[in-house]
């Protein structure tokens, strides 16, 4: 199953079947939405299964910060999502990234310092490699169907996350354009920490909505430009969603992508010592190797 996380605008895809909004439920608390569910018809015969999440709730109610993070990717695992896109919107730090572009980001800088990064911890630790954060495969996918579509496209990037709400004073932004970063948001972290723990593919698209407030020439960030930029995207987003769904569904390599065997050596706790109760709240993203 494929799922999309972002804004509520994606969801609204044409050819969507099937569809149902789900109550999804986590022993990590309340994710920040129903889930919606539904089928695009693959081809002649073929069906590939989409989850929705909105990232922020409906309306966008929730603050970056105020994400129940662990509580979203948990529910989609046990509803059987196997690959994530997340969509989210970012400022640029990089004159030829340009507003309305996307960037399949293949790296993360995680400045977050608010949030709840693991569902491993007391009773039950883990430690999962972040060298490569998002899958190859699934960014491969993304870039071809930007391209097909005919979306301006940049393929790798690193993306700054930052705390937020707030966005960055003119000093943070300078460094972080130091530190040779491509784009800054408040979302894919720790989102991308936790699909990999929970053994899930996950890829970013990144849709370019301002220069944060480093460039010269351009007014600093508000909140209806970025709006005005997100409108525009939607398009293009919902265009880019339907293209992939094909292209992960006839995916044959996808069983033995090394995302889906993150924990295969990952959990340190000896299994005397493990607390019971973890292992049961740990049942969806790590039962496969728990179990045994």
């Amino acid at each position: 199953m494929l799922a999309i996380i972002g804004g509520s605008g994606v969801y609204e895809i044409d050819g969507l079947e099937n569809t149902r909004w789900v109550k999804a439920e986590s022993p990590f608390g309340e994710p920040s939405d129903e889930v919606l569910v539904g089928e695009l018809p693959i081809g002649d015969s073929g069906r590939q299964p989409i989850a929705f999440l909105p990232r922020h709730g409906r309306g966008h109610r929730l603050s970056p910060s105020e994400i129940n993070f662990r509580a979203n990717i948990d529910a989609l695992k046990r509803l059987g999502v196997t690959d994530i896109v997340s969509v989210s919107a970012v400022g640029s730090l990089r004159e030829h990234l340009t507003p309305g572009m996307f960037v399949i980001v293949d790296q993360f800088i995680d400045r977050t310092f608010a949030r709840d990064k693991s569902f491993f911890g007391n009773g039950l630790v883990a430690h999962v490699s972040m060298a490569h954060p998002v899958c190859h495969r699934i960014g491969d996918h993304l870039h071809a169907a930007a391209q097909q579509v005919g979306i301006p496209v940049a393929r790798g990037g690193s993306y700054l996350v930052m705390e937020g709400p707030q966005f960055s004073s003119l000093a943070e932004s300078e460094l972080y354009r130091s530190w040779q970063c491509d784009v800054i948001g408040m979302t894919n972290m720790p989102e991308a920490k936790l699909a990999r723990e929970a053994e899930i593919c996950y890829a970013t698209v990144a849709m370019v909505t301002d220069y944060d407030c480093w460039h010269p020439n351009h007014d600093d960030v508000t909140v209806d430009a970025i709006v005005k930029v997100l409108l525009a995207n939607a398009d293009k987003a919902r265009a880019l969603v339907k293209t992939v769904a094909p292209l992960v569904h006839a995916d044959e390599s996808a069983a033995k992508c090394s995302c889906r065997s993150a924990l295969q050596y990952a959990i340190i706790t000896a299994p005397e010592s493990r607390d019971a109760a973890v292992v049961e709240k740990l049942s969806a993203v790590a039962g496969r190797v728990l179990k045994k």
